[in-house]
């Protein structure tokens, strides 16, 4: 009898299994966008893949949008208020007026190095 030859093929290698049931959404990104998101991972302390790179910006910039609710201006004023009267109350009565009102202001505004990464306010013109 003669023996029989068995083929087996073989199996084609997958890819990483998927992240979930989600909507694939294909995206075009510009040579510049893809060598700053590149960058990005790079400086991440996990490795990432661009797709996990891409979730993971997204996520953080909907993150933030969503926390920032916009303050209503009566509310802005009171918190000012606030501010002003805490600051009255613990300056230093034996300076003159205008050194007191220096020192407010700079208290009000706060360091410029926390002023430049205020995600929540715009620029100011000639920053």
């Amino acid at each position: 009898m003669k023996r029989q030859s068995v083929i087996t093929q073989k199996k084609k290698r997958r890819g990483p299994l998927p992240t979930g049931k989600g909507e694939l959404i294909g995206v075009r990104l510009q040579p510049f966008q893809l060598a700053a998101l590149d960058e990005w991972i790079a400086r991440q302390e996990s490795a990432r893949t661009r797709p996990e790179g891409i979730r993971h910006l997204m996520d953080l910039a909907l993150s933030i949008s969503a926390s920032h609710r916009p303050t209503s201006k009566a509310k802005a004023e009171k918190a000012a208020e606030l501010a002003a009267h805490a600051i009255e109350k613990a300056s230093d009565k034996s300076q003159s007026t205008e050194e007191q009102k220096t020192r407010k202001r700079k208290l009000i505004s706060g360091p410029s190095e926390f002023r430049d990464i205020r995600r929540d306010q715009a620029k100011r013109r000639g920053e």
